[in-house]
């Protein structure tokens, strides 16, 4: 054996050189989804609702005929399931994105 050599050292190097690239890509994907959108809509399109990757909601669009003074709960109502749903697919799709870089290992993300 080499002076200062440990067996296995050449694997281990190997395996965090991967980590290293694995976490710039994944520093180069996060930015990427900062500028993605995503659009969900509720009330059969009543309420829409635009978000990004940050999960920051960008847009709130609301159709002037579901605006009812006799009836807010329903707008709140539909105003929040589009949120959510905005919400949810920004987490799918940076939950998407970064199993490509991973390769789907859990405990990641």
């Amino acid at each position: 054996m080499a002076k200062g050599r440990f067996p296995g050292m050449g694997n281990f190097n190997n395996m965090m050189k991967q980590v290293q690239k694995m976490q710039k890509e994944i520093a180069k994907m996060q930015k990427e989804l900062e500028e993605k959108e995503v659009e969900a809509s509720s009330g059969g399109g009543a309420v829409t609702v635009k978000a990004n990757g940050k999960k920051e909601v960008l847009d709130i669009i609301i159709d002037k005929e579901v605006v009812d003074p006799d009836d807010v709960e329903m707008l709140q109502d539909l105003i929040l399931a589009a949120v959510n749903e905005a919400l949810r697919k920004a987490d799918d799709m940076v939950t998407s994105e970064m199993q490509k870089i991973t390769g789907g290992m859990p405990g990641l993300f």
